[in-house]
């Protein structure tokens, strides 16, 4: 292959250079505007008025009452490396605004169309300059009362390879309201509003506590399960709210960070955060949380990022532990969170005081047909349906005594290997607590197998192959929704539908529920609405999830030899099966080896 060619080495044009800073500064819409937040903030300013059009790329309009710049200042104000906020380099090591590289107007101004108005309160008049992809246009006298106006049109319009990377404008709008939400956090003392293709999104007035301004963006069940907390130790102070394990959810949007004011997103601190949570989750579930962390500002390093959203601490470990330790003062009033159907080992003795009947492993039709029945209930029990003809066709059923008759503790057996445990190299062993099915596997090991998961993920697989039905409601469930709430009906409106849901919207802000699923009773559906409503819960498989777990067979009833077989065959077909739906696991392994170290032979 011949050498390449070379290339003699040369300085970049002003343009190129301006435009490859961008990049660096302007990610999207959402950046320009937590740009431009941040130097109203800087500025002093006690309201910050933001509008966006078409996600931000038509139009983007900033303006504040901050403290303005003098019409001799306006064009360092769009030339990059020039600004107010630092003027040594040991200032880098004592940062305490949100802005310092001066790199925000020119960067915008290169790939956008920017105007600049501004007017300091001693100022007879307020002074505008126009920048048109990197070149002043046109300067002059204009009308302001005060403060600044920063208005950014065709953002992107003269890199349109740019735009291809942007995503959906609802998606962009909504980048942009993070970004002001995220500030709005920050600086509880002053106002922020919203305008959104000519609509007021919302509008926040200055003093509002925490709580409140969590609110207006949070739906209410999220928001009344917050807990506070404050610490101060060491020069450094953490404070905020954290939810109850029972609110946590599968999305990971509402762990928010702020380092001496600024919106981070940090590592280190999430870990903390997870750590004071260990043991209150299942897997894949994250709580909500807002930390505000205050330390010395030459204990933080807010330099590593071109955008700012990142930082380093001086003292990782300190960190870490005071963290820790704030969110664990707020979440120990909670407890431990209660999941049904854990088998917590401090309600065993008081199952088996009073066994519950034998389950019985039915059909899913009979499953529906007994949960419908109006009056107390015992929740039949289906397994997963056989289907060696065809998809309908349910799998042989064990009946269980009558109700009333005396329930024996299954007597030892000898080891069972029917066809489908041999296949997979099983043989089982028996019950023991009431609660685990134990097993030999192929090779000695010793498995032991949660009934409840075990039966949670037999029912959850055939849910989700079962066609929904609804049931008409006598008396339509009328709910009254927070904003968040009706935004995620408008995104999840077809999913409900198709589990069985009939929904009427009468106004922005109520829903009717006119059918719910056959499965399930008008009370329980009310609640899981909420839950989706709010983002405790995901449509489908939250709602499988929900149906198998109140129907699956509990720790602490005893099985029958042949329903202990059963519902082992009928889990080792079922997907994931090492866990349930809820992420908890359903079968533990011990090698023999690792029994040889349990005894010490090794």
């Amino acid at each position: 292959m011949p050498p390449a060619e070379r290339t003699p080495i040369r300085v970049l044009d002003q343009a190129l250079t301006d435009q490859i800073a961008a990049g660096e500064v302007v990610e999207r819409p959402a950046s320009v505007v937590k740009e431009l937040v941040e130097n109203s903030l800087d500025a002093g300013a006690g309201r910050v008025d933001v509008a966006v059009e078409r996600g931000g790329v038509a139009r983007i309009l900033v303006q504040d009452d901050g403290t303005g710049i003098p019409a001799d200042e306006m064009r360092l104000a769009v030339t990059r490396h020039a600004t107010s906020k630092l003027s040594s380099l040991a200032g880098l090591l004592d940062v305490r605004t949100f802005g310092f590289r001066g790199e925000a107007l020119p960067s915008i101004a290169s790939v956008a169309e920017l105007s600049l108005i501004s007017r300091p309160p001693e100022a007879e008049e307020a002074w505008s300059i126009m920048v048109r992809a990197g070149e002043i246009v046109s300067e002059g006298p204009a009308a302001l009362a005060h403060g600044t106006r920063v208005e950014v049109r065709g953002l992107f319009a003269n890199i349109p390879a740019r735009l291809k990377f942007l995503k959906t404008e609802a998606t962009e709008t909504a980048r942009c309201q993070e970004a002001v939400f995220r500030q709005a956090l920050a600086r509880l003392d002053a106002a922020f509003s919203l305008n959104v293709n000519g609509r007021e999104a919302f509008r926040l007035p200055a003093g509002q506590d925490l709580r409140s301004r969590l609110a207006v963006f949070w739906p209410p069940a999220i928001v009344e399960g917050l807990s506070a907390f404050e610490q101060s130790s060491g020069g450094v102070g953490v404070r905020g709210l954290a939810g109850s394990p029972a609110t946590a959810q599968a999305r990971a949007d509402r762990i928010l960070f702020f380092v001496n004011g600024r919106p981070v997103q940090d590592r280190l601190l999430l870990s903390a955060v997870r750590e004071a949570y260990r043991g209150r989750l299942l897997a894949r579930e994250t709580p909500q949380a807002v930390v505000f962390l205050t330390l010395p500002p030459r204990a933080v390093d807010v330099n590593v990022h071109p955008a700012k959203l990142e930082v380093r601490f001086a003292e990782e470990r300190r960190v870490f532990a005071a963290v820790r330790q704030a969110v664990l003062t707020a979440i120990a009033g909670f407890g431990l969170a209660e999941y049904p159907g854990a088998g917590e080992p401090a309600r065993e003795p008081a199952l088996a005081a009073q066994p519950a009947p034998r389950p019985k492993f039915a059909s899913l039709a009979a499953f529906r047909a007994e949960i419908e029945r109006p009056g107390p209930r015992e929740v039949p029990l289906p397994v997963a349906p056989r289907r060696p003809d065809g998809p309908g066709e349910p799998g042989p059923r064990f009946d269980s005594p009558e109700p009333a008759a005396p329930v024996e503790r299954p007597r030892p057996i000898e080891a069972a290997r029917p066809a489908g445990l041999a296949e997979a190299g099983l043989t089982y062993l028996g019950q023991v607590a009431d609660a685990y099915l134990v097993l030999r596997t192929a090779d000695g090991s010793l498995a032991l197998l949660d009934q409840h998961a075990a039966h949670e993920r037999v029912l959850f697989d055939a849910l989700k192959r079962a066609q929904p039905e609804s049931q008409a409601l006598a008396l339509p469930l009328d709910l009254s929704l927070h904003a968040s709430e009706a935004k995620r009906l408008q995104e999840i409106f077809g999913e409900l539908a198709d589990l069985g849901f009939a929904l009427s919207t009468a106004g922005p802000r109520r829903l009717q529920v006119l059918a719910v699923p056959a499965c399930l009773p008008a009370g329980e559906a009310r609640d899981f609405l909420r839950a989706v409503l709010s983002g405790q819960a995901r449509a489908f498989d939250d709602f499988f999830a929900l149906l198998s777990c109140k129907a699956a067979v509990k720790a602490g009833q005893p099985l029958a030899p042949d329903e202990a077989l059963h519902l082992i065959e009928a889990w080792l077909a079922s997907a994931d099966k090492d866990y349930c739906p809820h992420g908890r696991p359903a079968v533990i392994r011990l090698a023999a080896a690792e029994l040889s170290r349990l005894f010490k032979r090794r």
